[in-house]
């Protein structure tokens, strides 16, 4: 009976094209996750169906194909660029004597391997153990005595429940550290929220230039490399913006084709920051040629995670890879606000995270977006709260300021409305007489 390898690096890659994908897109792709996982591709075997064989999923004939690639190129491991059923998994294995991974143990994989935060590397876990325990019988091949008959009888199925019970409370254990951790997550939040501090999340397809945008805008020195999946672990950051004051800037874990649910699942806890944000900068590698299919992706991704309504910006990172230089569009719905006496807000910013080309069209975007949540206000500041009124100053845009009765301030000013609430309750000025105008 065949032992599953415990290493192996020089792979054969497996792609099957169904009705409607693009083979040479999604093979490259898949190239690139081998490469991230540390792998050394040596051959590629693709073919078409039009549904999936239920033994090998790529059929007998493509099957004994791949044999012979493993055999001519003496490859370790075989990479399927599909989610396989456990016994097709396990199929693949037999026939072919070597370790097979599926494109979600994969992407495991990765993510095992940029994990370094406590809760990172708990969200992995967690996932992993998810996966593991659909396919436990692989690993037991030498347990199957179990079959039966005089001599045959033996402890593997017992072995197997205990594995099955033993990770079932491994699951339950991180679960309940993650939920801590969402705890600890939602009194920052709300913490940010009291004090009128809005969140802008950088979201987009893996390796789009998200940590490196994210350097350019805060200065963070967050780590970067031409590889999938490069940031896993979310950092958040603080940025001025004139019409908000300071923002909360997070990057957060990139998206892919066929993202695993239960990597989604596992990954709630960070994805709260971008359901939970005010603003969503939508990154786009504008260079790639199938940045319409990876922005559909990412969309399909914030639907399955509840952020679609939040407000989105598209930021088309890298035009130092193109001929043509930076440049602002506004999306026909805002176009049309503007025909109806509304202002037209620029939706999509064009920008190289590299060169700095366009970060200032990005950062007047991002300015524009919080603008059209300001309201005008004239507040009267009492003599006694100099305070207050310096920090109107600091928060808002004072229009004009004249002197009241016993020496109050009536100052005219365009200010979030959170910023106006917090700096009120700070000075506890309950009576703080302020008047909307028009």
């Amino acid at each position: 009976m065949f032992d599953r390898p415990r290493s192996g690096e020089r792979a054969v890659l497996v792609h099957i094209q169904f009705p409607g994908t693009d083979t040479a897109e999604d093979v490259a792709e898949l190239k690139e996750l081998a490469v991230s996982a540390g792998a050394a591709p040596v051959d590629v075997l693709t073919t078409s169906r039009r549904a999936p064989d239920s033994r090998y999923f790529i059929g007998s004939g493509k099957a004994n194909m791949l044999c012979e690639a493993i055999a001519a190129s003496d490859a370790e491991v075989v990479i399927v660029n599909h989610a396989l059923a456990p016994a097709q998994e396990r199929n693949l294995e037999r026939l072919t004597q070597r370790r097979v991974l599926d494109r979600i143990s994969l992407i495991l994989d990765i993510f095992a391997q940029r994990a370094s935060t406590f809760e990172g590397k708990l969200q992995v876990e967690l996932a992993q153990l998810r996966h593991l325990s659909t396919r436990l019988i692989r690993g037991w091949s030498h347990l199957e005595r179990q079959k039966g008959g005089i001599g045959l009888r033996g402890p593997g199925e017992k072995q197997l429940e205990t594995d099955r019970r033993l990770i079932d409370v491994r699951i339950r254990q991180i679960e309940r550290r993650l939920e801590k951790v969402r705890t600890r997550r939602e009194l920052s939040r709300r913490a940010r929220k009291r004090a009128g501090t809005p969140v802008v999340s950088l979201v987009g397809y893996t390796n789009a230039g998200k940590s490196t945008l994210f350097n350019a805008l805060t200065g963070a020195g967050a780590q970067t490399a031409e590889r999938l999946f490069e940031t896993l672990d979310p950092t958040l950051r603080r940025l001025q913006i004139p019409s908000a004051g300071e923002v909360v800037l997070a990057d957060t874990v990139g998206f892919i084709k066929h993202l695993p649910h239960d990597l989604v699942a596992a990954f709630r806890a960070t994805l709260e920051e971008t359901y939970n944000a005010e603003l969503l900068l939508h990154v786009i590698d504008a260079s790639a040629s199938d940045r319409e299919s990876k922005r559909d992706q990412v969309n399909g991704v914030l639907v399955e995670i509840g952020a679609e309504r939040v407000p989105q910006i598209e930021v088309f990172n890298k035009i130092d890879l193109l001929l043509n230089g930076s440049s602002v569009e506004g999306d026909s719905h805002h176009q049309d606000d503007a025909h109806n006496g509304g202002t037209s807000r620029p939706q999509r910013v064009h920008v190289s995270a590299v060169t700095g080309a366009g970060l200032r069209n990005l950062r007047q975007t991002i300015d524009q977006h919080f603008a059209a949540g300001l309201v005008r206000r004239q507040v009267r500041v009492p003599a006694n709260a100099p305070k207050l009124r310096a920090l109107l100053f600091e928060f808002g845009t004072v229009l004009s300021e004249r002197a009241g009765e016993n020496g109050d301030a009536l100052m005219e000013i365009v200010i979030q409305p959170a910023s106006l609430s917090r700096l009120c309750r700070s000075e506890g000025l309950d009576d703080l007489e302020v008047d909307a105008l028009s």
